[in-house]
């Protein structure tokens, strides 16, 4: 069954307007072209979709149903011709970026930002999704997404990437808790006491369950929070100490008490990875070499 686009625009509209003749003058066409167009559809599909009514126009349960899927179609038309034009002269296009929850939490936000405020990235728009690594990689080599930052100790699967930021993993302790006036630490010292943790699929989770391992020890969570905002949250409030990328902590330095971590894995490496860079749109390859450059100006600035 062909539905033409035009009636899907128009059906919108009309949705959105609450009333024809809004729609109509919105659109630039008559309103009887517009009901015309409805009852051809709902002739078509065999299902009323409107209601007309005194207070305006209202969609009925099919009318719903097609919404919700026009919607989506033609969401999916703007952002392909918008990727298209990237192509044809100016640089233009959507980038769909994943993440992990420890790269939106420091600095990525701020560095997509820096590179859309850029007026010649004013016609690019960035979609970011924060997703555990092992999402990321599959994604990203679907094709679900052009770029995906993680830790660079993933499998990368056969993605290319690219280095990107580096952290310092801390241990962030009440001002009041026994370990408050250490000036360094191994993580293992901290399984004597109670943490505050990331839910399981996240790699710092992995990462540290893995470490208390080779410990011999086990970390005693608890409490399991959603992101790290909330675990510095749980920490100022004397509930336990938990481990802490340090870029994360701006909003809470009066808060808590930060201890770097001396172990070797401590120090973090971000990357971002991508299929193949011959492949990228060239909004995408734009954002990716403006990160990367982020990154290596950031590193030789905490070499310095």
């Amino acid at each position: 069954m062909d539905i033409d686009l035009k009636t899907l625009r128009l059906l919108v509209a009309v949705c959105d307007a609450r009333n024809m003749k809004l729609a109509a003058t919105q659109e630039h066409i008559e309103p009887s072209a517009i009901s015309k167009r409805i009852t051809q559809l709902e002739e078509r599909l065999g299902a009323r979709l409107l209601v007309r009514g005194r207070r305006g126009v209202h969609p009925t349960p099919a009318g719903v149903a097609l919404l919700e899927h026009a919607r989506t179609i033609l969401f999916s038309l703007d952002r392909m011709e918008a990727d298209v034009c990237a192509f044809a002269g100016g640089l233009k296009g959507h980038v769909r970026l994943v993440a992990s929850a420890s790269a939106i939490a420091e600095a990525l936000l701020d560095d997509v930002a820096a590179f859309m405020r850029d007026p010649d990235h004013r016609e690019i728009n960035v979609d970011i999704e924060e997703r555990v690594s092992r999402d990321i990689i599959r994604v990203v080599r679907d094709g679900g997404a052009g770029l995906g930052v993680c830790w660079d100790t993933v499998d990368f699967q056969g993605l290319e990437h690219r280095a990107y930021r580096r952290d310092q993993l801390m241990l962030a302790v009440h001002p009041a808790h026994a370990l408050c006036r250490r000036r360094r630490m191994r993580f293992e010292e901290s399984l004597a006491f109670e943490h505050v943790g990331l839910p399981p699929a996240t790699a710092v989770h992995s990462m540290l369950q893995r470490a208390a391992g080779r410990a011999g020890q086990r970390i005693n969570y608890r409490v399991i929070v959603t992101t790290f905002d909330a675990a510095l949250r749980v920490v100022a409030a004397g509930l336990g100490v938990s481990v802490i990328p340090r870029e994360v902590v701006r909003g809470h330095r009066d808060q808590v008490v930060l201890i770097p971590l001396s172990d070797p894995w401590a120090q973090r490496h971000f990357a971002i990875c991508f299929r193949r860079f011959e492949d990228l749109q060239p909004s995408a390859a734009r954002l990716l070499e403006f990160l990367a450059s982020h990154g290596e100006a950031t590193s030789h600035a905490d070499g310095a």
